[in-house]
């Protein structure tokens, strides 16, 4: 089992910056590979960052490429999602993942993720 629990959300204006964190308990966190979804009312769950589980690998939703950034602490069984130059449509409930089979290529679709947190809240006003 491994225990995910995100903070860092807010609200904050367009042009504006966040930084989201996730703590992970329960399991070797440099045995996972860690991914960010995100869910905006009316929509489904979507990919928006992964990172492998040495943090030498990245990969990102087009919509997030240039303005997010996802890195990880393997000290701290952290994983970050620093985002830049926030849109409105960037509103939503932010969720971090974790993969335990630590696929070579980090995945990008919900079901390949088997650990999920709580989510949290990001709302950009424009």
């Amino acid at each position: 089992q491994v225990q995910l629990v995100e903070s860092g959300g807010g609200l904050v204006q367009a042009g504006g910056s966040l930084r989201l964190s996730c703590l992970a308990s329960g399991r070797t966190f440099s045995s996972l590979n860690m991914g960010w979804f995100r869910r905006a009312p009316g929509k489904e769950r979507e990919f928006v960052a992964g990172i492998n589980r040495s943090g030498g690998m990245t990969i990102y939703a087009d919509s997030v490429k240039g303005r997010f950034t996802i890195s990880r602490d393997n000290d701290r069984n952290t994983v970050y999602l620093q985002m830049n130059g926030l849109k409105s449509e960037d509103t939503a409930v932010y969720y971090c993942a974790a993969d335990q089979y630590a696929r070579i290529m980090v995945p990008m679709a919900r079901g390949a993720y088997d650990y999920w947190g709580q989510g949290t809240q990001v709302t950009v006003s424009s």
